[in-house]
Parts: structure tokens; C-alpha cells; sequence
């Protein structure tokens, strides 16, 4: 079950915000302040973190600025609440990280439409980052490859072009797209050098290189089961 922080000076308001949640099926923890918020975080980062711009000890932007500048907190989802109504308010809190933000007064459906948009939203951009196909893994923020949890070192096209199959599984990725999307051309003489890249990714793969297979005339698939 997914933790959501709420950082929230109106009691009123937070309890409202926490018994929506929780009977959405989230577990959540209140606070009034920034400072009990830092405290409990040092402790355990949540999933999701809905944040008031008007606090008594420090205002939401300038925790947002912080939590995006810590490697723990940095890709925290977040949306903040505000009554502020303005379009520069708005504008400023999705400039310094914020991941949305929602305008009080709200009502309790679309705090839990937002929640569960962002939550999903940043379900996919994880799974992204971490592709498995068979014995590949490729940690997309560290830019790691591993075949049977051996490390693989590519090279910078090699790693684009694994990471484009990867991401196309099962799919034929044709030759033009492949030339478009690693190469930015789609120069027909560039195509032997897409077939010399094909050949030496699949010697690094080792046992694995079989899985990339070539669809004659039309470009080149990887194959194999997801997990």
C-alpha cells in the first residue's frame, strides 16, 4: 500500500485530505509543519507527497527546491495545494519540480483523480527506467547493462540501440526509425553502420545476442519474455 505524506497547516483541511485518501486505499501521515515533515522524512520517504504552498515555518516552494535537490527526495512526486489562483503561482510551482498542483477549494474526487493520475504516471516512468527482457537488465539511470547479472559495457550507440529494442519489444523496429531515433538521419548510407552496430551489440550480449533478430528488409526485433 502506497504512503502519502500531506503537509498541511489547516487541521481541518488535512484531516479531510487524509480520511479521502486512506478510503481510497492509500496509508497516509499528516503534518502541520515543514519541520515535522523534514523529521518523518528522514526516517521514510513516501510515495506521493501532498504539499500546501502556505505554511507556518517555511512555504511549499521553498521545500519543494529542497527536495528536489537531495538524491533521496529528488524524483519525489509532488502536488501542491494552494489557494493561490493566479496563473504565475501555478506556473512557479511546476518551474521549481512540482509534478502538479491543485487549486483550493478542491473537492475530495478530483484529489484522488490527481493522486492516482500522478501515482501511475510515475509507476511508468520507474518501469522505464528499469527494463528486464530474459536475461537483459538495463538500469536506464545509471545507464548499467547486465546479461545473466554480468555486467556489459557499450558503447553509447550500442547502449541507444539496446535500450530502443528493449523499449520495442516484440515490435519490428524498422531501419528507418532506428536511424532516426539513435542516429538522427535517416541517411540510407548509414545503414551499414546500423548493421556493423547490430553485429557487434549482439557479440557483447553473448548468449543473449540471439534474441535480437533480423526481419529481412524491413529492420530488426528482440525477442524474448518480459519479467
Amino acid at each position: 500500500m502506497a504512503m502519502i505524506y500531506i503537509v498541511e497547516d489547516d487541521e481541518n483541511i488535512r484531516e479531510i485530505e487524509m480520511f479521502a485518501l486512506k478510503n481510497a486505499g492509500y496509508e497516509v501521515q499528516g503534518f502541520e509543519c515543514a519541520a515535522a515533515f523534514y523529521a518523518r522524512l528522514k526516517e521514510k520517504v513516501p510515495a506521493l507527497v501532498l504539499l500546501d504552498i502556505m505554511l507556518p515555518d517555511e512555504d511549499g516552494l521553498t521545500i519543494v527546491k529542497k527536495l528536489r535537490h537531495t538524491a533521496e527526495t529528488r524524483k519525489l512526486p509532488i502536488i501542491m495545494a494552494t489557494a493561490k489562483t493566479t496563473e504565475i503561482d501555478k506556473v512557479k510551482g511546476l518551474d521549481i519540480g512540482a509534478d502538479d498542483y491543485i487549486t483550493k477549494p478542491f473537492g475530495v474526487m478530483e484529489l484522488i483523480s490527481r493522486v492516482k493520475a500522478l501515482m501511475r504516471r510515475s509507476r511508468g516512468m520507474e518501469e522505464e527506467r528499469m527494463i528486464r527482457l530474459g536475461p537483459i537488465f538495463m538500469d536506464d539511470e545509471k545507464r548499467t547493462v547486465f546479461v545473466n547479472d554480468e555486467p556489459c559495457e557499450l558503447t553509447y550507440k550500442e547502449y541507444e540501440l539496446l535500450k530502443l529494442l528493449l523499449l520495442n519489444a516484440g515490435i519490428v523496429a524498422s531501419r528507418d526509425m532506428i536511424l532516426d531515433r539513435v542516429w538522427g538521419t535517416d541517411f540510407e548510407g548509414e545503414s551499414r553502420t546500423l548493421d556493423m552496430h547490430i553485429k557487434t551489440l549482439r557479440q557483447k550480449l553473448g548468449s543473449a545476442g540471439t534474441m535480437i533478430r533480423t526481419v529481412r528488409n524491413v529492420g530488426y526485433m528482440l525477442t524474448g519474455e518480459r519479467s
